[in-house]
């Protein structure tokens, strides 16, 4: 299969996209990517050279089905019938996509994901846990994430509650890099496998190795047919000429990526089939999180609650990923073309063509970062939230507070914490949105519980914000979102507004000290409470607008109140 791409409305664009792919042919860029060479992207090899394993992933992890088929078999014959995966961003991304874009099979295993150290999220899924038939999977390629290692020591707690301790440890599998600290733990704990992936794949590029497929596979997808497509899709890549949609579209929607965005259409904006709609998320992390750095990027804008063409600014690119048989978005995706917006059109013949895809978005966002002057494999800025929580927890831990903070707004709905002159907290809420500029776009970041209520209700946030000032909006749930779009937030141009909800604790569950001990001098409250505070510190440092937006225990209630202000 091969997947079709189609432009329109590229006619005011075409000298700047003929010179631009006119100088990746003499720079011979996929022949340069192939033979992975650095300084396409910068002198120095340091994060790249030991970054570019993604482009051999597909014919590399063909050989290594035959262990992930073992563990599936295991499984199978020992009846169980859930797994939960451990894992925040890279580790958990993929999987997600592959869970809600195909059927549940019977007698395979139902997959949950758990990526969020909100105390509600997790009592809700502990509330669910059926111990004796259920497999947990670890995934952190560092083995030292702060998240996925709390969730560890509390469901390994959990789980030998509920079996026992002689047991509880071939209820659990490890996927990670060689020699990481998760490898030792896995060891030490009896884990029933381990799964090493090739050191030289960074978290967002994993999609086709151990991290999106050994809990895909546990799932009844056919992974193998995943990894066939995929080499198909590089195939093309390696081969094709860049000026072609058709022989090449990797390499071709990679240098419309980068060409648009430095002509200020850096807001690339995805209308994607139901079926699929879950893709924008894993796309979402890899195009934000690799080209989001050194005052530039570009924004990717998933699941924006439609609006008419008018209501769209001039700095979007859209991007219509369509199943062959779905016309579920042609209505909008024709009156964008009638408006004169830039489109690409990707038609996908079938669900295992997301094999090809995941491979496809790899290597054209490696193509837009040679454009855009920055390394996509690094992440320079993450690390900044990282110091700055543990600073909070060890604050803390020393005061058993967090340091105070003085509200700028408060009414009996929401309070508010940021410098704003207004007279009401809603008023000023309205207020910091009049600063975002043509060119800006607006981050909602919920420190909230996931729920269908919550994202019902934050979907009409955006939808109020987009049709009252026409700018791009994103909503990422914390701290989820740190290891998705944190690294763009503070590495681009400055062009993000920034929100931060965040909510009352109403019950705390601890985090065990040591997995298989009770003790604990940490729970999951303060442990969101210090990454929301932690993040907030390190987009004020850099340079960047937020306004903490604090609900309480009324959580849609007061959402529903921003909405009506904007409204």
């Amino acid at each position: 299969m091969k997947t079709a791409l189609h432009l329109s409305g590229f006619d005011d664009y075409r000298q700047i996209l003929d010179e631009t792919a006119g100088r990746l042919r003499d720079e011979n860029l996929v022949g340069r990517i192939k033979a992975r060479d650095h300084t396409l992207w910068k002198p120095a090899p340091d994060e790249i050279v030991n970054r570019l394993g993604w482009i051999d992933a597909p014919h590399l992890m063909k050989d290594q089905t035959g262990q992930i088929q073992k563990l599936v078999n295991e499984a199978r014959n020992e009846r169980y019938s859930h797994a939960i995966l451990l894992g925040m961003g890279g580790s958990s991304l993929a999987p997600e996509v592959l869970k809600h874009t195909f059927e549940f099979r019977e007698n395979y295993l139902d997959l949950s994901i758990i990526d969020s150290t909100e105390p509600a999220a997790i009592l809700h899924q502990t509330s669910r846990l059926k111990a004796g038939g259920t497999l947990v999977i670890v995934s952190t390629k560092s083995g030292s994430t702060v998240e996925t290692l709390s969730l560890f020591k509390f469901f390994y707690n959990v789980m030998r509650d509920a079996i026992g301790p002689k047991t509880v440890g071939n209820h659990f599998v490890a996927v990670t890099d060689p020699g990481s600290d998760l490898v030792s733990l896995a060891t030490r704990y009896n884990f029933r496998d381990t799964f090493l992936n090739p050191r030289d794949i960074g978290g967002r590029y994993s999609a086709l190795t151990f991290f999106g497929l050994v809990p895909t596979a546990l799932t009844g997808v056919n992974v193998s047919y995943l990894l066939i497509r995929a080499a198909s899709a590089l195939q093309r890549f390696e081969t094709g000429d860049i000026l072609s949609e058709e022989k090449n579209p990797a390499a071709f929607l990679g240098m419309l990526m980068g060409a648009m965005a430095l002509v200020g259409r850096d807001k690339l904006t995805f209308l994607i089939s139901p079926q699929v709609k879950s893709f924008g998320g894993w796309l979402e992390q890899l195009i934000a999180e690799s080209l989001g750095k050194e005052g530039t990027g570009i924004v990717p804008i998933i699941d924006e609650p439609p609006t008419l063409p008018v209501n769209y600014d001039n700095d979007r690119l859209f991007v219509y990923l369509r199943l062959k048989w779905d016309s579920t978005l042609e209505k909008t995706v024709q009156a964008l073309k009638k408006a004169g917006h830039p489109i690409v059109i990707l038609e996908i013949e079938d669900l295992y063509e997301l094999g090809a895809q995941f491979f496809l978005w790899e290597a054209a966002t490696a193509v837009a970062g040679h454009i855009l002057a920055v390394n996509p494999f690094d992440q320079p800025d993450v690390e900044a939230t990282k110091t700055l929580t543990k600073s909070m927890i060890a604050e803390y831990t020393r005061l058993g507070t967090f340091p105070e903070e003085i509200p700028s707004h408060a009414d009996h709905h929401i309070t508010l914490y940021g410098s704003v002159e207004a007279d009401t907290p809603l008023q000023a809420f309205t207020n910091f949105l009049d600063s975002a500029d043509r060119g800006d776009y607006i981050a909602l970041q919920a420190y909230l519980q996931p729920k269908d209520d919550t994202d019902h209700a934050l979907m009409l946030l955006r939808g109020a914000i987009l049709n009252r000032y026409g700018r791009s909006t994103t909503v990422g749930y914390g701290p989820r979102f740190l290891h998705s779009t944190g690294q763009l937030h503070k590495g681009d141009a400055g062009k993000g507004i920034f929100i931060q909800i965040t909510c009352d604790i109403v019950q705390d569950v601890p985090i065990p000290d040591e997995a298989g001990k009770v003790p604990s001098s940490l729970t999951f409250g303060i442990l969101t409470s210090a990454e929301a505070r932690g993040d907030r510190m390190a987009l004020l440092k850099a340079g960047r607008r937020v306004l903490r937006v604090h609900l309480g225990e009324d959580i849609v209630g007061g959402l529903k109140h921003l909405t009506d202000a904007v409204t």
